[in-house]
């Protein structure tokens, strides 16, 4: 027997799909939310769980405890598996579910351009336990050279090598250089600050291809003044668990992270639709399904072009104004309304941290760089995260780091067998740490001597 209400079902709760359903609060609807976690990630932060700056907890809150309150709608904790629209139904790990209206928000996964086999060496920082899983590498990375004699390996330990100079790899690269930076000066005893190397590489011949050539060159250089080493037009060819090959250049390295491009999540298929190259799929203005008007694709798997042709980028500015958007349509249409205006996005700006006190911001007219841009990402950051716990939690350890030039995450869960290669002879205490300055540098200067890439 059909339902009383029409049905809205509502597949992913990342930024778009949360948007959408919170929006839909007061429609005279039954609204379902289904996700595979029952939290909410706050993916812009992710980096810093990596580097043990923020723990997952501090950027995630849990579905069923946003719409609490909101007592039109259900939470399911499901993975979908097909899509139907004769009958209209949406066919998950729990059963089949029927629908009045779909919106399908279920975001994108890190692309390795057809060379899936390589995140065995390159994990990447798309999920929570993705960037807990960088953190231990990272962690175990440096507990393992402290105790390694042998100077080769120690370098490879040592080496850090980020593949993808967008807003991840950049904003991953600077939190790391500030972890080496500060961290090893003072916690360790056989290794410095002067050992490290971070490595940035990208087939693009400059960092962040989405902001403006001034800002990407600002960036460019912050990073290398902490120590970061970028080399453009260098397209990966291989990664295997001693190292990356770079272009001509191959890189020893025990530590490679997968910051590259992204690829829409199999919507495309569930609904047999034309999508490009990235499986994002071709929509009408009002963001539905060509013939399937109450089917609807926002955010990282939806093709939609700005004003000036482009394809919009894969912000979380993007999919939440879709999904209000999606939400106004869809409350239009149970008033008995048939069309709506196309979707137009409104670009708010862009921000992307590099590093300690340091940011970019492009807001159009207005750009920024520097302290100024730092504290406008760190207002905008806190602004969305959901829930005044996480606001707070957050906002007090970024000024007890601030302060205290400590990172308060710095833990290592999965340690069972993975500390059991005898170590012959412990490496010998350094008879002198670096001293770090009070603006933060290092007086220990770089051994760029101990950059070990050569030509293949």
């Amino acid at each position: 027997m059909k339902q009383e209400r029409p049905r809205i079902v509502v597949v992913g709760a990342g930024f778009g799909g949360m948007a959408a359903a919170r929006a839909l609060g007061s429609a005279p609807a039954d609204i379902v939310v289904i996700d595979r976690q029952n939290h909410h990630l706050f993916q812009p932060l992710l980096y810093q769980v990596a580097t043990a700056a923020l723990s997952p907890a501090d950027i995630a809150y849990p579905i069923r405890s946003i719409f609490r309150r909101q007592k039109n709608t259900r939470v399911l904790m499901a993975e979908v598996e097909a899509v139907d629209t004769m009958p209209p139904q949406v066919r998950t790990s729990t059963g089949a579910l029927s629908y009045d209206f779909l919106v399908l928000a279920t975001g994108s996964h890190y692309d390795y351009f057809g060379n899936d086999d390589w995140e065995r060496f390159a994990p990447n920082i798309k999920t929570a336990l993705g960037a807990t899983k960088i953190r231990e590498k990272i962690l175990l990375a440096l507990e393992r050279a402290e105790t390694e004699t042998d100077l080769s390996r120690r370098r490879d330990l040592l080496t850090f090598v980020l593949v993808g100079a967008g807003p991840s790899g950049v904003e991953l690269a600077g939190a790391l250089a500030e972890l080496m930076r500060y961290t090893l000066a003072h916690d360790f005893r056989s290794i410095s600050p002067r050992e490290t190397q971070i490595i940035l590489v990208d087939a693009l011949p400059r960092i962040l291809t989405h902001f403006p050539e001034s800002l990407s060159r600002k960036a460019h250089q912050r990073l290398e003044s902490l120590g970061v080493e970028i080399r453009l037009n260098a397209p990966v060819v291989n990664i295997h668990d001693r190292g990356v090959q770079a272009g001509k250049h191959y890189i020893r390295s025990g530590n490679v992270i997968w910051t590259a491009g992204v690829k829409a999540s199999p919507v495309g298929k569930w609904l047999n639709a034309e999508t490009d190259k990235s499986g994002r799929v071709f929509l009408a203005p009002d963001l539905s399904l060509p013939g399937q008007p109450n089917i609807f694709v926002i955010g990282d798997a939806a093709l939609v072009y700005s004003e000036d042709g482009k394809p919009l980028p894969g912000l979380a500015a993007v999919a939440m104004q879709q999904g209000e958007y999606v939400a106004q349509v869809i409350e239009r249409r149970l008033e008995g309304e048939a069309t709506s205006a196309p979707f137009k996005y409104r670009d708010k700006g862009k921000l992307a941290v590099i590093g300690r006190n340091s940011a970019i911001a492009d807001f159009g007219r207005f750009r920024a760089n520097g302290f100024l841009a730092w504290i406008l990402w760190v207002m905008v950051h806190i602004f969305h995260l959901i829930g005044f716990r996480n606001r707070f939690v957050v906002l007090f350890q970024w000024a007890w780091s601030y302060l205290s030039f400590q990172s308060g995450a710095r833990i290592i869960v999965a340690t069972k067998g993975l500390l059991r290669k005898p170590v012959a002879k412990i490496a010998p205490l350094r008879l002198q740490t670096s001293k770090i300055t009070e603006g933060g540098e290092s007086q220990i200067p770089r051994n760029r001597s101990s950059v070990h890439s050569s030509a293949f």
